[in-house]
């Protein structure tokens, strides 16, 4: 026996009702996909090896959990009990198998350990993961006989009317011994005309064999919801983000407002940091200790060191040390990488820029494909001119550089450590350290013109009226 534990989820289904082109269960939930919700609730819990089944739309699912899981193909959609088993090979070995669903996405390791660990206790053949509703419309009742023993479960179709009234209701999550639910499984009948074959079936015939099932009660209903449709997605989308700021903050992050913040279930932040209102704080993002973000930052993909500021701007796929600050109103593109203590101002575009320690894009600039040094100062209308049509080209910018403002540094073109670079200059060859480079013509003064040009404005339009 390889391992006490493997688990099985079921991703095979069609997904009809979310009206799609994306796999049901690929749909993003606080950030994550709703099948790696569950995955990783199986793997915090315990499960030795993962297996997910697939079949509609599969490839999508294993091109986004590549070789994290194991997977079985379900090629015909025969049901959930005839899902299961083409799992069998890929479980063989382990004493016990979980089995959930793809689409719960609310699901947490802690209540899958209390099921796994009242399985073992009970030596049952099966735990069913049950839930107490006071509308259980639409749910697979679970049927008891007088002792309180687990006889069946009756989907509510076939329920009679003392049996709809029951309000223990199935989830279709269950941790079972794995030769009783395969030996049971194979001697499943077809449920309906479509020859389907379904795993609630297997109580029956684990109740008939004398085998016990025995149940745990999800203590938050919610936890089990599947989301079929894009309402339901929604409501699990508004938990989980709850559940996320409520972590957060008693880890030690003050929300301004935690309604309006937007945090996705991957970021990591620093204990002290301030998040003020309307802000987005996604896709892996890693947030250090004494930030402060917003009002209105959009973080994705990013990493901010500790005491990081960023208002009304939009911070894409890049790094930002200690001390930096950016905005309001700028946005960093991907591929950006900021040292300690730079600047980024008003109405900066910055794209697969490095920028040194100390420097500053204080206002209006577009810095792409540049390496800008330490103690730089960037004048406002400063662009770098990276394209010719065809190649994107690179901008150099030596230390303790100056760059007057409205300058277009044409690359590829490196200005040197302590050079100037005058007012209004388009730069198109290198500038020597310490050099001043002018580039723009000489101005001319022509004395008295102004009061002819409007002498003779005037003769044109009569009274002077413009």
């Amino acid at each position: 026996m390889d391992h006490p534990l493997h688990a099985v989820i079921l991703a095979a289904g069609l997904g009809k009702r979310m009206r799609s082109n994306r796999a049901k269960v690929l749909h993003p939930v606080a950030g994550r996909p709703m099948v790696e919700h569950v995955v990783r609730a199986a793997e915090g819990a315990g499960a030795g090896r993962v297996v997910v089944v697939v079949g509609h739309q599969g490839e999508q699912v294993q091109a986004l959990l590549g070789d994290r899981v194991v997977y079985a193909w379900q090629h015909q959609p025969l049901g959930t009990g005839h899902a299961v088993l083409q799992a069998e090979a890929a479980v063989a070995g382990a004493q016990d198998v979980l089995v959930l669903y793809g689409d719960t996405p609310l699901l947490e390791a802690d209540l899958l350990r209390q099921l796994i660990d009242a399985h073992r206790r009970s030596g049952a053949a099966a735990t069913l993961l049950t839930a107490q509703l006071d509308d259980p419309t639409g749910y697979g009742r679970i049927v008891r006989d007088e002792a309180g023993r687990v006889v069946r479960i009756v989907e509510e179709a076939d329920a009679t009317p003392p049996q709809r009234a029951i309000r223990e209701v199935n989830t279709g999550m269950a941790c079972f011994r794995r030769e009783p639910l395969f030996d049971s499984l194979r001697r499943l009948t077809p449920a309906n005309a479509q020859g389907e074959y379904y795993l609630v079936d297997v109580v029956a015939l684990l109740h008939q064999q004398g085998l016990a099932v025995h149940t745990v009660t999800a203590p938050d209903p919610r936890q089990v919801e599947g989301v079929n449709d894009r309402e339901a997605l929604a409501r699990a989308e508004a938990i989980l983000r709850d559940r996320i700021r409520k972590r957060w903050m008693a880890a030690g992050v003050t929300l301004i407002d935690p309604a309006s913040a937007w945090i996705d279930d991957d970021v990591e932040i620093g204990r002290d940091t301030v998040i003020f209102p309307n802000t987005v704080v996604a896709a892996g993002s890693r947030i250090g200790e004494g930030c402060r973000l917003g009002p209105g930052a959009h973080i994705t993909g990013s990493v901010l060191g500790n005491q990081v500021q960023v208002w009304y701007s939009v911070v894409e796929d890049s790094q930002l040390g200690d001390g930096c600050r950016v905005g309001p109103f700028s946005h960093l593109r991907p591929g950006c990488r900021l040292a300690p203590g730079v600047h980024i101002g008003n109405f900066a575009e910055l794209k697969n820029a490095e920028v040194g320690p100390g420097s500053k894009v204080n206002h209006h600039s577009y810095l792409g494909d540049a390496q800008v040094g330490a103690g730089v100062n960037i004048g406002a209308g400063t662009v770098t001119v990276n394209y010719d049509g065809f190649r994107k080209h690179r901008t150099i910018i030596e230390d303790e550089a100056f760059i007057g403002c409205n300058a277009n540094l044409v690359a590829p073109v490196r200005v040197g450590q302590g050079a100037y670079v005058a007012a209004g200059s388009t730069i198109n060859q290198d500038v020597p350290p310490g050099a001043l480079a002018i580039a723009r013509e000489r101005q001319v003064n022509k004395e008295g013109w102004a009061a002819r040009w409007r002498q003779r404005a005037r003769g044109r339009n009569g009274d002077g009226v413009r």
